[in-house]
């Protein structure tokens, strides 16, 4: 069996400061947070656009603070490919409001390992799920 299980706890840390960063966190975390994605990281948004890394970092000052009270969940882990220096896998992230606004969505992410052998986030893709 393929253990994917670093990966998985990678994608649960990363949501975990998310989920703080979007309720509010103080500004130091966000540096925190942008150090897990490569350099060359790149996303495709449940609507369809596209982030770098720099977009990516400009939403998040954006939207600091502006879901007070949202909860993160994850299930569904799959792995996908594992290969040397990363993985590709699947997961499902559901998102809910203090207000009631929900939002689910399927995710597949691609990691790479640096030269330190830190694994970093290099490729995300998420797609709303029809409710």
């Amino acid at each position: 069996m393929t253990d994917y299980s670093r990966y998985f706890d990678l994608v649960q840390e990363t949501h975990v400061e998310i989920e703080g960063w979007f309720c509010g966190l103080e500004p130091g975390v966000l540096p925190t947070l942008l150090a897990r994605f490569s350099a060359q990281f790149s996303m495709i948004t449940p609507s369809g656009n596209t982030l770098n890394l720099s977009s990516m970092e400009a939403l998040f000052e954006q939207l600091r603070g502006a879901r007070p009270g949202l909860v993160i969940s994850l299930s569904e882990f799959q792995g996908i490919a594992l290969y040397a220096g990363g993985a590709v896998i699947g997961y499902r992230e559901v998102q809910e409001e203090h207000n009631g606004n929900r939002t689910d969505r399927r995710a597949t992410a691609v990691f790479e390992q640096d030269a330190h052998g830190t694994l970093l986030w290099r490729h995300l893709h998420e797609t709303f799920v029809a409710g």
